[in-house]
């Protein structure tokens, strides 16, 4: 006679006995390296304790990094700003161009803060990759950490992400946020802006990170060795690669000399698509080309991409990173502040009175 139970049973013992005679698995066989993202913690540290300043209570390693706003504010409003580095990481990826990429990322959220009169206190960064390579991940945070030097703030957390199957070999995403505080009563919004107002502009160091999209079209259309010379002693690879410029220190000293009326950070939308997001209602902004010297980079993709006039200034900066209005009666201390603090700036144009239909800032 057979035992029904054994019979009904046999396959499913028959199977865990398959199953324990298999390896047992680890995090590491299903992608993530433990092992490695605690290395990456230890070697970041000394970059982001650089960039210590008043206020971190806690950084790196805590569930949650602390910071208390310094007390000489009285009335601190915070500023929030976040942002990534958009399709400039397809170069980055192509030309193993890791070391700068970070500070880009900094100055896309600290310069969006800065505009609103904040300065920036501390930034967290957030990496994410298929497989964590903690030599190229340590070489992006450091220039992320210099990016905060730049800026004067903290670089107090952050987050590797490592996911397996998520994103190609080799390649990563990188986000980031930074925090500022202003006083309540020196927030800087546009709205004392009025006809007569002078336009300063501050010069950009390339594309920044900005358009990349039409620029690695261009550059894919025109056949370009990125390697080759392009302008003096830079391959065409260093000028689209050049970090974005951090304007906090600077713009920080012109803010505490005179009143600055308003401020754009010119990335996405260009001249044309930032100034107008300061301007109260019934003004424009007239802004003169020929006020500097546009650099190699845009007139080479301009003419490779054939590219109008109307579409470089609506997607590229041309050449001015930030634009900064203050009265007529201002210009020269402004200008000597900003020279002092080694920023070569000049005046690029005026507000004038906006009449129905017209356009809110025109490049002529």
């Amino acid at each position: 006679m057979v035992d029904s139970t054994t019979t009904r049973y046999a396959p499913a013992l028959l199977g865990m006995c398959h199953k324990m005679t298999q390896q047992p698995l680890s995090y590491r066989d299903a992608g993530v390296d433990i092992d490695a993202g605690d290395e990456l913690v230890e070697r970041i540290k000394p970059f982001a304790g650089k960039t210590l300043r008043e206020g971190v209570l806690r950084g790196i390693g805590g569930f949650g990094a602390l910071f208390e706003v310094p007390k000489r504010y009285r009335e601190p409003v915070l500023v929030a700003g976040t942002d990534g580095v958009g399709t400039k990481l397809r170069l980055a990826f192509q030309l193993h161009h890791h070391d700068t990429i970070g500070i880009d990322l900094v100055a896309m959220s600290v310069n969006d803060i800065l505009v609103q009169g904040a300065e920036p206190l501390f930034f967290l960064d957030y990496l994410a990759c298929g497989k964590l390579d903690v030599g190229t991940a340590a070489r992006v945070v450091k220039g992320i950490a210099r990016g905060c030097e730049l800026a004067g703030c903290a670089l107090i957390g952050g987050e590797t992400a490592e996911m397996p199957g998520m994103y190609p070999e080799g390649e990563y995403d990188l986000a980031g946020f930074a925090v500022g505080a202003v006083e309540k009563s020196a927030i800087i919004d546009g709205s004392t802006i009025t006809p007569g107002d002078v336009i300063l502009g501050l010069p950009s160091s390339g594309a920044h990170s900005n358009g990349y999209s039409l620029l690695r079209k261009i550059i894919v259309r025109s056949g370009a060795d990125l390697k080759a010379p392009f302008d003096g002693d830079l391959t065409l690879a260093d000028a689209v690669m050049a970090p974005t410029r951090i304007y906090v220190q600077p713009l920080l000293a012109l803010i505490r000399a005179l009143p600055v009326k308003g401020m754009a950070h010119i990335t996405g939308g260009g001249l044309t698509g930032n100034v107008p997001r300061i301007l109260p209602d019934g003004v424009r902004a007239e802004i003169a080309q020929a006020a500097w010297q546009r650099p190699k980079l845009f007139d080479w993709l301009q003419q490779e991409g054939g590219v109008v006039d109307g579409e470089m200034h609506r997607v590229f900066n041309c050449g001015i990173g930030m634009v900064a209005v203050v009265a007529r009666e201002s210009v020269q201390q402004a200008l000597q502040v900003l020279h002092d603090a080694g920023e070569p700036a000049m005046v690029i144009g005026s507000i004038k009175p906006r009449s129905e239909g017209e356009a809110p800032t025109v490049v002529v």
